[in-house]
């Protein structure tokens, strides 16, 4: 899992800021996993240390969001 560049409270703001055209990527804080530039990601939200309320499937292309499912 991953999480939005920017620190969304809901699933529903993250898609808004999409749909408004934000240039939004995204980043994996273990580092462990690398993100994928183009393809299909997964991030949960808000950031850590708040518990996770909410998860979404996002496509990616050349390093940014361009849906959310």
């Amino acid at each position: 899992m991953a999480y939005c560049e920017r620190n969304f409270r809901t699933k529903k703001e993250l898609k808004a800021a999409v749909v408004a055209g934000q240039k939004l990527g995204i980043y994996n804080p273990s580092g462990m996993f690398p993100t994928k530039a183009d393809g299909t990601e997964y991030l949960e939200g808000p950031h850590y240390p708040k518990p996770h309320t909410w998860y979404a499937q996002v496509i990616m292309q050349n390093g940014l969001i361009t849906s959310v499912k």
